[in-house]
């Protein structure tokens, strides 16, 4: 049974309920070994059942940000996780990198809260897609910041992110390939529930429908954010009766797998397809061809939730809830005009 809409269990309430002192169940929470196992069983039931989190104590002289990502880390990733400990180092703060795995493997809400505020973690940086409306509250409970980066799907409106101008961006590659000539363009990759996707794609169709090109039907190929997802789509794409000589993908990752696609069809970039990828990651600057891009600042992106995040621990108010850092189209060499 949880308290959920009733007042929140204390430690002494615990300790009441458990027949022990509150010096036991604090011992029980940080994992001390001097408790009888029967003692800790009784203890941990309790606290389980109340969904106890605890609250962090204040400030550390040198805080400590948990930066959380859901899945194995990348070439976008690491371009966060330099920014973040670029501004940590700066702060005199500590980031501790973690890695949950799939979809869904941050854990429970409530244990997942407590194991942070056992670890001292003063707030979270989420680069994830898995955290729910539980695992905010839990975090709210446990007073630990939350901010989220480049968020895909919030689950409340007010919680506090840090993004980059997506629509823009996409408006800015469309206009790129049509100022080449492009006039059959089409977009792969991103999730269709992807909020960050969703408005590069969106964005991107703008720019045409202006230029009175409306995206065919076959153009638009949903994915995630994969190179497998760009050659997938990409391939789909050579099979139509008319394909594109142009390609928006909605991220560096996908346009590597639209390159590595069209080799395989015997099509040059850029002189058969023109690519244009999104984040300006390594895989761009060191692509063959280096890949014409949207720069999405992600070391900045990193470096503000850094400090946004420890400017909430310390219990200061944000003017805005949600901040987005400007992008900018960086032209290299997988764009050309079209060959017909």
């Amino acid at each position: 049974m949880s308290t959920s809409g009733a007042r929140r269990a204390t430690l002494a309430t615990i300790a009441a309920s458990a027949g022990v002192s509150v010096a036991t169940v604090s011992k029980v929470l940080n994992g001390r070994a001097d408790v009888a196992p029967t003692t800790r069983a009784r203890v941990a039931d309790l606290l389980a059942k109340h969904d106890y989190i605890g609250r962090r104590s204040g400030p550390r002289a040198q805080p400590v940000v948990e930066l959380v990502f859901d899945d194995e880390l990348n070439a976008y990733a690491t371009e966060i996780v330099q920014g973040t400990l670029d501004a940590a180092a700066g702060a005199g703060a500590v980031v501790a990198v973690a890695v949950r795995g799939r979809r869904g493997a941050v854990g429970p809400p409530v244990a997942w809260a407590r194991e942070l505020v056992a670890t001292g973690r003063e707030a979270v940086i989420g680069v994830v897609n898995s955290l729910t409306a539980g695992h905010v509250t839990a975090l709210a409970t446990a007073g630990l910041p939350l901010v989220v980066i480049d968020p895909i799907d919030l689950p409340r409106a007010r919680v506090t992110s840090v993004g980059a101008t997506n629509f823009a961006g996409g408006v800015a590659a469309a206009r790129h390939l049509l100022s080449l000539g492009h006039r059959r363009v089409a977009y792969v990759g991103g999730s269709p529930t992807a909020a960050c996707s969703q408005a590069r794609m969106h964005g991107f169709r703008a720019a045409l429908e202006a230029a009175g090109l409306p995206l065919p039907d076959g153009y638009l190929r949903d994915g995630l954010f994969r190179y497998q997802d760009g050659v997938e789509g990409a391939t789909a794409l050579f099979a139509l009766p008319s394909p594109p000589t142009a390609v928006f993908a909605a991220c560096d990752a996908v346009a590597a797998g639209v390159v590595e696609a069209a080799r395989a069809h015997g099509l040059r970039v850029p002189q058969d397809l023109s690519v244009v990828g999104f984040d300006d990651t390594d895989l761009a600057r060191y692509g063959a061809p280096p890949l014409t891009t949207v720069r999405q600042p992600l070391r900045e992106m990193g470096a503000v939730a850094l400090r946004t995040a420890l400017r909430m621990a310390a219990g200061e108010e944000l003017d805005s809830h949600h901040v987005e850092l400007a992008t900018e189209l960086v032209v290299r060499k997988s764009t050309a005009p079209p060959a017909d």
